[in-house]
């Protein structure tokens, strides 16, 4: 992998470390992280059975991940743009491995749910600032083939983490997948002490402290920054809102085994994965407008398939076009957040973060109240026309303005 992002990307870096081998390590890091965000959804149902739960309160503990997440990704980004881009991401890594440690020995829920607190705040530490770095080391035109392989590599711990979470959980209970992301998190840790050593400073660029309120006011200045924060918190909502509850829909059809849940949410995975291994030539032959329209109706038309309650593995494919639909526009989005302010890429890819969690702490409550009130077809059609509307508004709004 590093031969190969080093070929593509190795112009833009005039000093230090390869190209290639900081985006890899990157790709490490988010990956372990990934497992950290969904690897719980599967788990649902196991862990409400221990701690004799009610399963609607234990599927908050995505809320209880994405929130922190959201709320303090402001602070990180500005952290990351005055100290080091690379330094908050080491020592982000360090402090999930401690909550990891947490959760494993979680000895009520109430634990449980502040070692997911302390994960989401500390997750914030890793993927909006490897895109950051990867913004500073890489071109604009070859950004988002660069940036989509970091989502391949998130999509590749949601494919592996959902099934093998479920799996782990079927056969030596639920802590054991804590201990397991502890592990990956170690590894994580001394891949990027040892990595990022000599990292040129064009990809640590630093601001003063003082000067991240203006560098906030600047970034809200550009009239695409509503747009592309607005439009990802609204897919979070719409989308990952359901994903706890997956495991009971499941369940309800008699289906209990976390592994199968794990395996249909792995799907969204599967599709990331497609995307990231084709986005070079969806974006040569689709281009940006058509890859949102596209993206935005193939994800509302799986989406509302769940509505139909199909076979399990019919909805473990449904899911690989929900998440193939879904990247093809976020990708796209992801980019133009990327350039709301240059000079302070970790300050704006946090606040496109904190959109998009705030969404995902959001989504749980909103599925919470409708399932039970207007039931899931109604529920999931819903969603996925409003998600429809969010793709012809980025289709419409986010154009080249320069070459």
């Amino acid at each position: 992998m590093e031969g190969r992002l080093s070929e593509e990307f190795e112009p833009e870096q005039k000093a230090g470390p390869p190209v290639g081998r900081v985006l890899g390590l990157t790709m490490v890091a988010i990956f372990s992280t990934t497992l950290f965000m969904r690897a719980v959804d599967p788990l649902v149902p196991q862990i409400a059975n221990y701690f004799i739960a009610d399963p609607h309160t234990v599927a908050l503990l995505a809320t209880a991940f994405s929130l922190p997440y959201a709320i303090t990704q402001p602070i990180l980004g500005g952290l990351a743009d005055a100290f080091g881009k690379t330094q908050l991401m080491t020592w982000s890594l360090v402090v999930l491995v401690v909550s990891a440690a947490i959760g494993a020995l979680a000895p009520n829920l109430t634990v449980l749910f502040i070692s997911r607190v302390v994960s989401g705040v500390m997750a914030g530490g890793v993927f909006p600032i490897a895109v950051a770095i990867a913004a500073d080391l890489v071109a604009v035109e070859r950004r988002q083939i660069a940036v989509g392989r970091m989502l391949g590599a998130a999509m590749l711990g949601n494919v592996l983490g959902s099934p093998a979470s479920g799996m782990v959980a079927d056969l030596i209970g639920w802590r054991g997948v804590f201990v397991g992301m502890g592990v990956l998190g170690v590894l994580s840790v001394v891949a990027a002490i040892i990595g990022f050593r000599g990292l040129s400073s064009r990809a640590v660029a630093r601001i003063d402290v003082r000067a991240i309120p203006a560098t906030y006011m600047a970034i809200f200045r550009n009239p695409l920054a509503k747009i592309c924060y607005g439009a990802v918190m609204i897919e979070a909502i719409c989308l990952f809102g359901l994903f706890p509850y997956v495991a009971g829909l499941l369940a309800a059809t008699g289906e209990t085994r976390a592994a199968i849940a794990g395996l249909v949410i792995g799907g969204f995975g599967g599709g990331g994965v497609i995307y990231a291994s084709s986005v070079s030539m969806l974006l040569g032959r689709l281009g940006e407008w058509k890859l949102m329209i596209g993206g935005g109706s193939l994800m509302s038309l799986a989406l509302a398939l769940v509505a139909l309650r199909l076979p399990w593995p019919a909805q473990a494919v449904d899911f690989v076009f929900v998440g193939l639909g879904f990247y093809m526009l976020h990708g796209v989005i992801q980019i133009y957040a990327s350039e709301l302010a240059p000079i302070a890429r970790g300050s704006a890819m946090a606040m496109h973060s904190a959109a998009f969690f705030f969404g995902n702490a959001i989504g749980p409550v909103v599925y919470g109240w409708a399932l039970p009130t207007v039931g899931l077809p109604v529920t999931v059609v819903t969603a996925a026309v409003i998600l429809m509307g969010v793709a012809l508004v980025c289709a419409r709004k986010l154009r080249r303005t320069h070459a």
